[in-house]
C-alpha cells in the first residue's frame, strides 16, 4: 500500500510538472514576440522597479491556465502581490510566480529574462521551472531527480576557494541611501584583498543568476532585497544540481524573508557568509 501510495504521488508530481512546462513554452512564446516591441511601462514600489502589460498577461495566463487544472492549489504572483493581494504560504500545494523575471532587462531588450513557475507542497518547494524565451533556455528541476537545462543534466561548480569564485549579485531596484551603502560595502569587501573574488557580474535576473549557478557558470550569488517568487523556483534547481541555499548570514533559508544565497556548495557558501552584511527587509 504504501509502494502504491508513493507511486500515485510521483505520478501526481509529474503531472504537475508537465503542467509547469507547458504553460511557461506558452507564456515564453508571448514574452518573445513582445521583446522587440515597444512596451507600456509603469513602475511600483519606485522608480526603478518596472512592470509592463506582458507581466500582467503573462501571470493572468499562467495563474488561469493552471488554476483549470489544479482548482485546490493555491497561489503566490509578484503581480497579484504588487495589486495588493498578500502571499499566503500554506502547507497547500502552492504556485509561486514570476511572470518576467528581469522585467528592467526585458525593458531594455537585454535578454537576460525569465518565466518563473515553481511548486511548494507542504512548504518544500518540490517543482522549479525557469524558462528564457529569448535564449530558448528551459531550466528545470524536480525533488529528488536532479537539474535540467534544455533536457542536459546541469551540476555546480565544484570549487571551494572564494579568491577563485565567479560572483554574481544586483544593485537591487532601492535607491534608498543606507541599502545602497551596503551593498556597496559588500561588493568592494569581496572586491579587494584578503579575498578578492575572480569576479562579479550583475546580470539582472536572480532567477538566472541561480541557473548560473546550477549550471556551474559561477560559483555563488547573494542578494538582499529579492522576493519569493524571484527565488522559489530556481531554489530547487540549485538544490537538485548539487548546491545550496541558505540566508546570506549562513542560517537556514527563508523564502519569505528577501535574501538568498546560492552556492555551488557548502564550503563556498560558508566562507562567503561571513562578509557578508545583511539588509532587513519586510516580509513578503
Amino acid at each position: 500500500m504504501a509502494d502504491d501510495s508513493l507511486q500515485t504521488a510521483e505520478q501526481e508530481i509529474q503531472e504537475y510538472f508537465d503542467a509547469a512546462v507547458d504553460i511557461a513554452r506558452k507564456a515564453g512564446h508571448v514574452v518573445f514576440e513582445a521583446f522587440h516591441k515597444e512596451k507600456n511601462i509603469d513602475t511600483k514600489s519606485c522608480g526603478t522597479d518596472l512592470v509592463t502589460e506582458t507581466d500582467k498577461y503573462i501571470e493572468e495566463l499562467i495563474i488561469r491556465t493552471l488554476r483549470e487544472k489544479f482548482p485546490s492549489h493555491s497561489f503566490i504572483g509578484e503581480e497579484s502581490a504588487s495589486a495588493g493581494k498578500k502571499s499566503v504560504f500554506t502547507n497547500n500545494p502552492t504556485w509561486i510566480i514570476d511572470p518576467i523575471d528581469g522585467t528592467t532587462n526585458f525593458v531594455h531588450r537585454y535578454p537576460m529574462v525569465a518565466i518563473c513557475i515553481g511548486l511548494a507542497i507542504n512548504k518544500q518547494m518540490e517543482v522549479g521551472i525557469v524558462f528564457n524565451p529569448i535564449k530558448d533556455q528551459m531550466f528545470t528541476a524536480r525533488r529528488g531527480t536532479g537539474a535540467f537545462c534544455n533536457g542536459k543534466q546541469i551540476h555546480c561548480s565544484s570549487v571551494t576557494d572564494l579568491s577563485k569564485a565567479l560572483v554574481i549579485t544586483e544593485l537591487g531596484s532601492s535607491r534608498d541611501p543606507e541599502i545602497v551603502n551596503v551593498v556597496m560595502s559588500n561588493l568592494r569587501r569581496l572586491a579587494e584583498k584578503p579575498i578578492a573574488v575572480h569576479s562579479i557580474r550583475l546580470q539582472g535576473s536572480a532567477a538566472l543568476n541561480m541557473c548560473s549557478v546550477a549550471s556551474g557558470e559561477a560559483e555563488l550569488y547573494y542578494e538582499c532585497g529579492i522576493h519569493v517568487w524571484d527565488i522559489a523556483a530556481a531554489g530547487i534547481i540549485v538544490e537538485e544540481a548539487g548546491g545550496v541555499t541558505l540566508d546570506p548570514s549562513g542560517k537556514p533559508l527563508d523564502l519569505l524573508a528577501r535574501r538568498i544565497l546560492a552556492a555551488g556548495n557548502k564550503e563556498l557558501a560558508d566562507q562567503v557568509s561571513q562578509y557578508l552584511d545583511c539588509i532587513d527587509l519586510p516580509r513578503d
